[in-house]
């Protein structure tokens, strides 16, 4: 997804979009209920209806983007709708229930749409921006090719580090094994590992060449490759980094969605069968 979904055709859905809530709200305005607005009125069912089929058909776009077969509609526009209807659902839903919120099974559903949706937004923002993030970040290479360097620089470093001692033997061979790019999720979003091998070989080599042995031409060349490994090992850091930042949005859109439609289902059989 890039920024064509946003603009897709001269902003078509963001005009259908805007004028559904501006027509929302224009009926809201001149409405006369009897006492205070709210869901139980004509307008409150017909904008909780329109409101439900919504939200129904953007559970839909799940299932029609992992179709092989291209239908009568591109995926870039069943998108393109899919976002902006999604942020016209606010006012619907809002409109819908007259401002009347309480701790009830209405509101609960109403809170889990703002979820689902701001969420989805940040999805958005993610899958626009942090592609071109991703390039920026990569300076022309691959992240296997990123990763290919970094295993020369690891051999070129043993064969240095072969002699000059155990401790430097040591931290280079551990700098070679235990360096690790990624592991959990709060490690990714960190795109940090301040315990890294690498790191710590590194500050030992600066260590030793300030040293008494600062003339060593080794200790130079290890400070010189370990450097430049550890610069890798951000690019690649950052990488994963912004490749779980496109992603962690789905471990809440996806299950609070499932949760909004049972919520859903339990709005709707309240109202009609106890409202």
């Amino acid at each position: 997804m890039n920024e064509s979904v946003v603009v897709y055709r001269g902003f078509r859905y963001l005009k259908v979009a805007t004028l559904l809530c501006l027509l929302a709200i224009v009926l809201y305005a001149f409405h006369t209920p009897i006492g205070q607005p709210n869901g139980g009125s004509w307008l409150g069912y017909g904008l909780g209806g329109i409101g439900a089929a919504i939200i129904l058909w953007l559970m839909w776009f799940g299932v029609r983007k992992r179709r092989y077969k291209p239908g009568k509609v591109k995926l870039e526009e069943w998108l393109s709708a899919h976002v902006y209807l999604g942020l016209a659902l606010i006012i619907i839903a809002t409109l819908h229930s007259g401002f009347q919120f309480g701790w009830n099974v209405h509101t609960l559903a109403y809170v889990l749409m703002m979820v689902v949706i701001l969420s989805g937004s940040f999805g958005l923002y993610a899958y626009v921006r942090y592609p071109r993030l991703m390039t920026e970040n990569r300076r022309g290479q691959t992240l296997d090719g990123i990763f290919t360097q970094i295993a020369d620089l690891d051999r070129e470093c043993r064969d240095v580090a072969m002699r000059l001692g155990d401790e430097v033997n040591d931290a280079v061979l551990a700098a070679a094994q235990r360096t690790r790019v990624g592991g959990g999720l709060v490690r990714q979003l960190s795109g940090r590992n301040p315990n890294c091998p690498t790191l710590a070989a590194l500050k030992l080599m600066q260590k030793l060449a300030a040293g008494p042995r600062h003339d060593d031409a080794g200790v130079r060349k290890l400070v010189q490759l370990l450097a430049k490994k550890d610069d890798l090992l951000g690019q690649a850091r950052r990488d994963v980094q912004l490749l779980a930042m496109m992603q962690v949005w789905l471990f809440i859109h996806v299950p609070f969605t499932f949760a909004l439609i049972a919520a859903l289902v339990a709005h709707v059989f309240s109202v009609f069968f106890y409202w």
